[in-house]
């Protein structure tokens, strides 16, 4: 597992938050065209493809038949295909179940990783941004634009995600977008910067917090959108309707609140002499260190644990509230 630790000052925070900034994650891209491609990934999926209809963008992640997360995946109804864009960790297992449970003759996949560029934009200013350049944001959330004779870049809005909007083209393409972004004030971030606003927004990443173990219920989906208890049957769908109508999972993704931004020892999380969580991904700001944290679920909110040798508090995600008393 990646064990994921950034630290920012409050200026690059404050660009995080309230500004636009741009950044390219490393991401596998799939496409999946053919009479069949919407019903056959309907059956795969843990979010309703069908429901939003097309032109819509969605998350939720393909399982083992035992319900374990396999990936997690942005899903993009667009005109001629079904677009999925992934984490790169999670290309080739995906690839190994698409190659497996999909019908040629009714779903034909491509794997366009490498030639498809993926960007994200992040922070609060990310929509007056991109409605300064010519590339056509849709006019609500949770749909996707894309240019009218089908080339060129596609554009989605996503909703309740760390980031605002999703970026979609060619490599070569791609790249002149994100400088249209840049030459109307934005700013080119990087990886941290995804992973800093999805450490505050208290988004799981596919091999820091999900591993291949993971239940959905175990990392925010139900907060998240990323799982349907209404769409009818998928893979793995029997384990996630049970955990959801008669139980509870063991575990559950929580923050973590240390006082001071100190380094960690280690990534043990013990509650009394019980060892129940692992530290996963953190942020140090000026004044404190935020962090993610599957944590046994008889750990309440509120509690005071040690976690990396040092104390830190239980708290509710995402860290709205607490980053927010950290900038003002």
């Amino acid at each position: 597992m990646a064990e994921i630790d950034l630290t920012f000052d409050e200026t690059r925070l404050q660009r995080l938050l309230h500004g636009a900034v741009v950044a390219s994650p490393k991401s596998a891209v799939f496409e999946i065209r053919g009479a069949g491609s919407l019903d056959c990934l309907q059956g795969l999926l843990t979010t309703d493809l069908v429901k939003p209809g097309p032109g819509s963008v969605v998350y939720g992640a393909l399982l083992t038949p035992k319900g374990m997360i396999v990936s997690d995946a942005w899903i993009l109804r667009r005109r001629d295909t079904i677009t999925l864009v992934l984490p790169i960790e999670g290309r080739s297992p995906a690839l190994e179940v698409f190659q497996r449970t999909l019908p040629p003759r009714l779903a034909q996949l491509e794997d366009r990783t490498g030639t498809v560029g993926v960007a994200c934009l992040l922070g609060d200013q990310s929509l007056p941004v991109l409605l300064n350049t010519d590339l056509h944001a849709p006019d609500i959330v949770g749909r996707v634009r894309e240019p009218e004779d089908g080339t060129g870049v596609c554009v989605a809005r996503v909703s309740g995600s760390y980031f605002h909007a999703l970026l979609l083209a060619d490599v070569e393409q791609l790249s002149q977008a994100v400088g249209k972004i840049s030459r109307a004030d934005g700013e080119i971030g990087d990886q941290s910067d995804l992973d800093a606003a999805r450490i505050l927004a208290g988004w799981p990443a596919l091999g820091a917090e999900i591993d291949g173990r993971t239940l959905p219920q175990e990392v925010r989906f139900d907060q998240i959108g990323g799982v349907s208890y209404t769409k009818g049957c998928y893979v793995g769908q029997e384990t996630v309707a049970r955990v959801h109508f008669r139980g509870h999972p063991n575990r559950e993704l929580r923050g973590l609140r240390w006082d001071q931004p100190t380094p960690l020892g280690d990534r043990t999380i013990m509650a009394g002499e019980k060892e129940v969580g692992t530290v996963r991904s953190t942020l140090a700001l000026s004044d404190r260190r935020l962090g993610l944290a599957p944590i046994r679920r008889e750990v309440a909110l509120g509690d005071l644990v040690m976690a990396g040798g040092v104390p830190a508090t239980v708290v509710p995600l995402p860290f709205e509230g607490l980053v927010e008393d950290a900038v003002s």
